[in-house]
């Protein structure tokens, strides 16, 4: 069962062929409206459920719209339908939906919803998002990163604020395509020593570095996140913000990084806050390349969960 979990529990072949295949869909829709179907219809037939017990702007979208070209359809449902795991048990859930669909996208809080999900399925199923992880979106920051600059095998990553759940991905990323990252902010958001950990045993250098400037020197690529989440309390998104405030990707910070130096932000973003506007809308930021390469890296997901 090609489940797409985690990053980590995809072997580095597979997700190097992902990104390949994603790279070609894309060059292949080059200048087309993007309703127009693929010329390769490999979804035909199949129906995908995406479940949000999360709100969504970009994992929906792009979910949504990359099935439809691919020829499939969708069955969009939030937690609210389903009332996942509260009327029915998540194992029973994923039972019966197997039934019904061909594969399942859930974008979620708890990781291990996800993982009981995986669990009791007998079709694929892709994390959308965990509070713990994020594994689409590195896989379109990697295509992002190399249909800029390259090969990202042996450059340096570095993020700069809270150890959240893509920062996790791109630890789990680092070991399995070859980069280092250095992570920079407050002690108290350390990303989870058990990814520091795995990306190192995979022979990945990972450092932590509390002088944004000094873990900046040498950077390939900057990269950051919200400092606060929709469902925090007004003192902690006070607290965060006071914390992370020195962490900040401003103009200053992208000059202490290599020349050609790429910033890129997974959206969506509070400006002025994780990073100013200037550096945002500025040349070497690629936030939005990044954003629309979602769409690309997540249909060569789910072609590959699905074998066609």
């Amino acid at each position: 069962m090609n489940h797409f979990l985690d990053i980590h529990k995809t072997d580095p072949a597979n997700l190097r062929r992902i990104i390949d295949q994603a790279a070609t869909m894309k060059t292949a829709r080059a200048g087309r409206p993007r309703g127009t179907p693929d010329d390769e219809q490999p979804l035909a037939g199949h129906m995908v459920a995406l479940i949000f017990e999360k709100p969504s702007t970009r994992t929906r979208v792009s979910f949504d719209v990359g099935v439809r070209q691919m020829g499939g359809q969708t069955m969009v449902l939030s937690g609210n339908d389903m009332q996942l795991g509260h009327g029915e048990t998540i194992a029973d859930t994923a039972r019966v939906l197997s039934r019904y669909v061909d594969l399942i996208m859930i974008r979620t809080f708890d990781e291990s919803v996800l993982i009981e999900m995986a669990e009791y399925a007998s079709i694929p199923v892709i994390n959308g998002l965990t509070d713990r992880t994020h594994p689409c979106q590195i896989m379109a920051d990697i295509l992002t990163y190399e249909e800029h600059r390259g090969p990202i095998a042996g450059k340096k990553v570095v993020w700069s604020g809270d150890g959240n759940n893509v920062c996790a991905s791109f630890l789990h990323a680092a070991g399995q395509f070859g980069f280092d990252v250095t992570f920079t902010g407050p002690g108290q958001l350390d990303p989870e020593q058990e990814w520091i950990d795995l990306a190192r045993s995979k022979g990945a250098t990972v450092q932590i570095e509390r002088d944004p400037h000094k873990a900046a020197d040498g950077a390939d690529l900057i990269v950051t996140d919200t400092w606060v989440s929709m469902h925090d309390a007004q003192s902690a998104r006070e607290r965060r913000h006071n914390m992370l405030r020195p962490y900040q990707v401003d103009s200053a910070l992208m000059a202490a990084a290599k020349p050609d130096a790429l910033f890129m932000h997974c959206l969506p973003a509070h400006r002025e806050e994780e990073a100013t506007s200037e550096v945002m809308d500025g040349p070497q930021s690629v936030i939005f390349d990044e954003a629309e390469n979602r769409l690309h890296a997540q249909k060569a997901i789910m072609r590959w969960c699905l074998g066609v």
